[in-house]
């Protein structure tokens, strides 16, 4: 571990430390909120979205409440080494996560029994594998959550003119031909109208950077991912782990979003035993903006009864067989 800030330092000013911790041949940049009362969050960003857009105005919340909170970068994005960038396989991404929670379970004031997982849109994906594969996970919340499959994959295509997606299709296969003779990246954006090459031309998805960077503060965030990476997630599939996931697993979603489709994920959450389901009004990012204090109470009372044994106030969730009803 190095940081720049002492940890009892932190903890003493209430101010988060950059830390980071090795993941693979190299190193994960995060940032470490030392907490008071044993439980910790590991967090990362969407897809390819550095931890300062992505988890900063949760992050804060959940270390006011309390809880230690350790967000990080994956390799090849934000300030975490890794070469080359933006290029982002799923499997090095998941590694990234095994290798964040070996690291916050050996923190000073954390009990390794008391950790959660919190991510959203692809990532809420990843963090059902993780859990799945992982029992010292305590809770997970996937917020908006991408678990692939078919419906996820139509809504997608829905919003996309065929040429467009044939085009992209094609970067993404030359990309990947390009990598084996050791091509750079071809990177497509994160968000574009229908139409142009991008991975996602949702109508929601437009909505990030003003969800995410609204005072434009992150003028490094660079808003791409190489071609071959975006491609793969067509056939990522993460919402078929969720009947091996035994932790408590919250599943928030939007009913109004076209990016990360809820029907997928209340269907992915039905499989698994201990997931509880919380529906909200609003498009995917809503819960970074008109519905962030909502989904904050849900989220920080879902924390304290899992991690905390803490069942007092109502926390919106319902179990999944209910939600059906």
């Amino acid at each position: 571990m190095t940081s720049t800030h002492p940890g009892t330092d932190a903890r003493e000013s209430g101010k988060r430390e950059e830390v980071r911790f090795a993941s693979g041949d190299t190193e994960c940049a995060a940032w470490h909120y030392p907490g008071t009362n044993g439980a910790c969050v590991v967090m990362a960003g969407g897809f390819a979205v550095p931890k300062e857009p992505a988890t900063d105005l949760f992050a804060k919340r959940f270390h006011d409440a309390g809880f230690s909170v350790l967000a990080f970068d994956y390799r090849g994005v934000g300030t975490s080494g890794g070469q080359p960038r933006l290029v982002l396989p799923v499997k090095k991404q998941l590694a990234d996560w095994a290798a964040a929670i070996a690291f916050a379970a050996a923190l000073p004031e954390v009990d390794p029994g008391r950790i959660a997982l919190w991510a959203f849109s692809m990532s809420g994906g990843h963090v059902i594998r993780v859990a799945a594969r992982n029992p010292r996970v305590a809770a997970v919340i996937a917020q908006t959550p991408n678990v692939g499959g078919p419906a996820a994959m139509l809504s997608a295509a829905s919003h996309q003119k065929p040429l467009a997606m044939l085009r992209f299709t094609g970067r993404g296969i030359a990309d990947a031909v390009g990598a084996l003779v050791g091509r750079r990246p071809l990177l497509v954006p994160l968000a574009g109208e229908p139409g142009a090459v991008a991975m996602l031309t949702t109508p929601d998805v437009g909505d990030g950077s003003r969800a995410l960077d609204p005072d434009r503060r992150h003028p490094d965030w660079r808003q791409e991912v190489a071609a071959r990476s975006a491609l793969r997630l067509l056939f990522y599939q993460p919402g078929r782990d969720t009947s091996r996931v035994r932790s408590p697993l919250l599943v928030l979603i939007c009913d109004e979003d076209r990016t990360a489709p809820p029907g997928p994920a209340i269907h992915a959450a039905r499989r698994a035993p201990r997931a509880e389901l919380v529906r909200m009004p609003g498009r995917h990012y809503a819960p970074f903006m008109e519905m962030h204090e909502q989904a904050l109470d849900v989220e920080l009372a879902f924390l304290r009864r899992h991690l905390l044994g803490d069942a007092r106030g109502a926390s919106g969730a319902v179990p999944v067989d209910a939600a059906r009803r």
